[in-house]
């Protein structure tokens, strides 16, 4: 070799090389061990929740909830449920529908963003929008808060998720082919879906959605909730597009559904329920879109229309933003993150369905009175006109998605 000798290593020398070897491999076979024994308590936290405790526990009145994304879930006591609420922390009670989702195989991978085309139907869903009545949504908002509460435990909770049932069902008679039926769940309050069936039935359905409950976390059962906001707003905002739609002759190309939850004050217990159900059957579902308050804005605040930052397709938003833009006079603005469980379309999104939630303002700026007595139309911020626009949102969401 060219260049300086190296001389052989002493004796001593060796040895320590030996020993530091031994050492170590020593270490790799403790490190390994550690691994392997971490990796052991990793499964053993991760292994499924048995049928029979789930049912042993629901039966005491226990239930499941998620409180973070792809967290292990806890069990709580309804008291324990009723104090994360009032604490502002949110949650998916998945104590009906855990055993469904352990058997839906899950995707290792998050998909990419969904791309939808610009809007391309202007003169169309401007005739439409035209036709949607500030009078109908007053009274059938009028009808709903007169409840004393629709909470989805309640007796009043059953009776108002009855009232759209008997609405909508009147608002589809006479259209062939579509179909308003209750979904029915182990709590006394049903949550309501209406289907239009399009030309292609074996195409991807597109879902907007709406929560039906209230809640008055002071007095849950009987306590007096409104709701006109959270989300009475949202659920007539719903009524009057399909009427609109029927009422123009609306025929889609693809199928569409109008979805009406129980219990998503109560950790999203409905549209998880309804969820769950559809992507076990495999059901394809193009996009969903959640309204979940739009009658509000702080006075004095910019009015805008807030579209929701996490759990959300960005490109179902991009697509929504531009029908704000193209059929609404309203400006549109990102909202901040609102966190795990936030509304209806968290229970579509882990099933990786494309989703979006226009929203009444920005976050601040929104209905601080919600959950209690004040949520009524006489509330300082309540603004029928600008419920409209989110209504016009729907018309469009729905007309251009589907025809």
């Amino acid at each position: 070799m060219q260049g300086r000798t190296v001389d052989p290593p002493s004796l001593s020398s060796s040895w320590l090389s030996v020993g530091l070897v031994a050492y170590g491999i020593h270490n790799m076979k403790f490190n390994l061990s550690l691994n392997l024994v971490l990796a052991a308590l990793a499964f053993v936290q991760a292994a499924p929740i048995r049928p029979e405790e789930i049912h042993s526990k629901a039966a005491k009145g226990l239930r499941l909830l998620t409180l973070a994304e792809d967290a292990e879930p806890v069990w709580k006591t309804e008291d324990q449920k009723l104090d994360l609420m009032r604490q502002g922390v949110k949650f998916i009670d998945v104590t009906e529908t855990y055993e469904i989702e352990q058997a839906i195989p899950k995707s290792a991978a998050k998909a990419p963003a969904a791309t939808f085309p610009a809007p391309s139907h202007q003169t169309a869903v401007k005739a439409l929008t035209a036709t949607i009545s500030l009078a109908n949504m007053q009274s059938n908002l009028a009808t709903l808060s007169n409840f004393n509460n629709r909470y989805y435990k309640s007796s009043t909770g059953a009776d108002g998720s009855n009232w759209i049932l008997s609405t909508v069902q009147g608002i589809a008679s006479g259209h062939a082919g579509v179909t308003v039926a209750a979904f029915k769940h182990s709590w006394v309050q049903s949550s309501i879906i209406a289907k239009i069936p399009g030309k292609s039935a074996s195409s991807p359905v597109t879902i907007i959605g709406a929560h039906l409950d209230s809640i008055n976390l002071s007095s849950p059962t009987s306590g007096r909730a409104p709701g006109s906001d959270d989300d009475g707003s949202g659920t007539v905002n719903l009524i009057e597009a399909f009427r609109v739609l029927l009422a123009s002759g609306f025929q889609p190309s693809t199928p569409v559904e109008f979805h009406w939850y129980s219990g998503e004050e109560g950790g999203l217990l409905g549209s998880n329920a309804i969820a769950t159900s559809y992507s076990n059957a495999g059901v394809k579902v193009k996009a969903f879109m959640e309204l979940d308050m739009t009658a509000f804005f702080k006075p004095g605040s910019t009015e805008v229309v807030a579209l929701e930052a996490d759990y959300v397709d960005s490109g179902l938003n991009t697509f929504v933003k531009s029908l704000v833009t193209t059929y609404t006079r309203l400006p549109v603005t990102m909202d901040s993150p609102c966190g795990y469980a936030c509304s209806d379309h968290a229970s579509w999104y882990k099933f990786g369905v494309p989703t979006t939630m226009p929203f009444e303002a920005v976050t601040g700026n929104d209905n601080s009175r919600i959950h209690s007595t004040a949520d009524t139309t006489t509330l300082s911020g309540f603004s029928w006109s600008h419920s409209l626009e989110f209504a016009k949102i729907a018309v469009a969401f729905i007309y251009e998605l589907a025809i």
